[in-house]
């Protein structure tokens, strides 16, 4: 009804979980990660859990779309069923036959998976079941689901088991009869709602993705929209939905605080009072109390016995600052002593695009890029990736995440896009758990949350390969790659250099040597050096002469 007022091309608040509106805020990008992390490894459950709304099945259909080749995917959406029905619904989603004389018999249908698992193993394939809505499962069925990590080889499990579910997850596994299954579980995650800068954020993405060229919503009515749906994003699509439609009916162009309001009345079914009424009728409720002392006050006996004044002089002159008071009440000046030596506050990441946005090209970042590793760009020459592999370097750009970025650990050029849909591109030159510090007019550092309400995820990274061309690296082949492969993993793990004629083959220790260290980095366990795996051994080896994200402190600076 809306789409052709406000010039989107479909609803940016439809509250069925489509993977392209993910929003993948730094918890929802880390929850992925586990997700994925949970199918390529093999062993044991892992448990992703988070309140009604909070995202967990849109993270689902995105991990189904990221699924790699050698997976396949059992997803029970509603698993409120009996152990055979469950059994029988496994058996369905892998497309396996089942006679009608197993299916009411646990043992048949076990022993019919078991032998599919069998085959899928032998064949090179992974098979990985994902049960949403997990706390609906009865102890019965729990039971079961436990004893299928019992099939597996000498060296692996053959099932992977994902539970997704509400926190009452958490308290179901929890308990005495269940801790077997409890103990078996590797990796656990919990999604929170989302912080008031993500939501600001996520409103902004799904209307980007939506194709509006404009900001729709006023800050303002961000700021209420976080306050109303306390971040959860189901709430945010409902409140959003129906104050576009309330703002189309009135032939208004911009979503305002007064429209937010009036779109959760008509959600939640009860009125909302704007957010500064508590606070006024708290300041009310002040200044008749220090009204009634002051009145107290000019009463006998106090008055009779003044307190001794402190002469004016021997006060330290200190500067004086204004105080918020209520909306008509007098403000008086409190003294405010000033701090030696203390750095200015640093600018917000938006005012420091707008001020410095003629060095945010693509020439200037690459410039600064390849300076940090001591390299030479030259603009207007030949693209910057070309240029790289001319000194040794390699590009690459990519999608990803923070936890990514810390696992690459190289500096980077962010995409960053401002409020007004201008693109930046900034160079990342230090990473730490709360804040990241940029190269924008200067070196400045900016909270991790207000720097993910502009980046998007895109980067570009250069990084020192052992050798070019890059290539996948796996059991069988020779060559000097394979030599400094083996080499740098032999380096990490603290051996002593080996002799000058060390093997150049890619064998059975090697493999297990890649397999180690992708599996204590988080990377899929293949015992292939691919690309990601290779970049990730260059910047775990840190040479000295190499850029790094993790050796610099991030708490100085602009």
């Amino acid at each position: 009804m809306y789409l052709t007022f406000f010039g989107l091309n479909e609803k940016p608040f439809a509250i069925t979980p489509d993977p392209r509106y993910l929003y993948l805020s730094e918890r929802h990008a880390e929850a992925l990660a586990h997700l994925l992390y949970g199918i390529n490894e093999a062993g044991g459950f892992v448990q992703l859990t988070g309140e009604v709304g909070t995202g967990k099945t849109t993270i689902v259909r995105s991990l189904l779309a990221q699924t790699p080749k050698n997976a396949e995917i059992a997803l029970i959406l509603n698993p409120k069923m009996t152990a055979p029905e469950f059994l029988l619904t496994i058996c369905e989603e892998l497309g396996i036959g089942v006679p009608d004389s197993a299916l009411q018999s646990l043992k048949d249908l076990v022993d019919i998976l078991s032998h599919y698992l069998l085959r899928a193993h032998a064949a090179g394939q992974r098979v990985v079941l994902v049960v949403d809505e997990a706390q609906n499962l009865s102890p019965e069925v729990l039971e079961q689901v436990r004893l299928l990590t019992n099939l597996e080889t000498n060296t692996q499990k053959l099932l992977q088991i994902i539970l997704i579910g509400q926190p009452e997850l958490r308290e179901l596994l929890s308990r005495t009869e269940l801790r077997q299954l409890a103990q078996r579980i590797t990796g656990r995650y919990h999604l929170n709602p989302l912080s008031r800068e993500e939501t600001t954020a996520y409103v902004r993405h799904r209307l980007r993705v939506a194709g509006a060229t404009t900001d729709i919503f006023s800050p303002q009515a961000l700021a209420e929209v976080f306050r109303l749906s306390q971040g959860v994003p189901r709430v945010i699509n409902v409140i959003c939905d129906r104050a576009l439609l309330g703002a189309y009916s009135l032939d208004r162009h911009r979503v305002t605080t007064p429209l937010v309001r009036n779109a959760a009345a008509e959600v939640f079914g009860r009125r909302f009072t704007p957010h500064w009424v508590p606070w006024l009728a708290t300041a009310a409720v002040a200044a008749l109390v220090v009204s009634l002392l002051a009145a107290l006050w000019s009463l006998e006996p106090w008055r009779s016995h003044p307190a001794s004044a402190t002469p004016a002089a021997a006060t330290p002159a200190a500067a004086t600052a204004p105080v918020v008071t209520a909306p008509g009440t007098a403000a008086t000046a409190a003294p405010v002593a000033a701090v030696p030596g203390a750095p200015p506050p640093s600018p917000r990441l938006v005012e420091l695009l707008g001020a410095h946005a003629a060095e945010t090209d693509t020439d200037n970042a690459f410039a600064k890029l390849f300076g940090l590793w001591g390299a030479k760009y030259q603009p207007n020459s030949t693209d910057p990736c070309t240029q790289a592999q001319q000194q040794g370097l390699e590009c690459v750009a990519e999608r990803g995440s923070f936890g990514q970025l810390r696992l690459y650990n190289h500096p980077a050029i962010l995409l960053l896009t401002d409020p007004g849909g201008v693109s930046h591109q900034v160079v990342l030159t230090a990473l730490g758990e709360e804040d990241a510090r940029l190269e924008l007019g200067g070196t400045h550092t900016v909270g991790l949350g207000e720097l993910s309400h502009y980046w998007l995820g895109d980067f570009v990274m250069l990084w020192r390969p052992g050798s070019s061309p890059v290539k996948p690296l796996s059991a069988g082949m020779r060559g000097e790659p394979v030599r400094w492969l083996r080499q740098s993993l032999e380096h990490l793990a603290g051996r002593p250099p080996a002799a000058a004629g060390e093997s150049d083959l890619f064998d059975a220790d090697l493999t297990a040597q890649v397999r180690e260290f992708q599996r204590a980095h988080q990377l899929t366990v293949d015992g292939i050096a691919g690309v990601q795996t290779q970049i990730a051994l260059a910047g775990a080896l840190s040479s000295p002469n190499t850029p790094l994200l993790s050796a610099n402190d991030t708490h100085h600076g602009g």
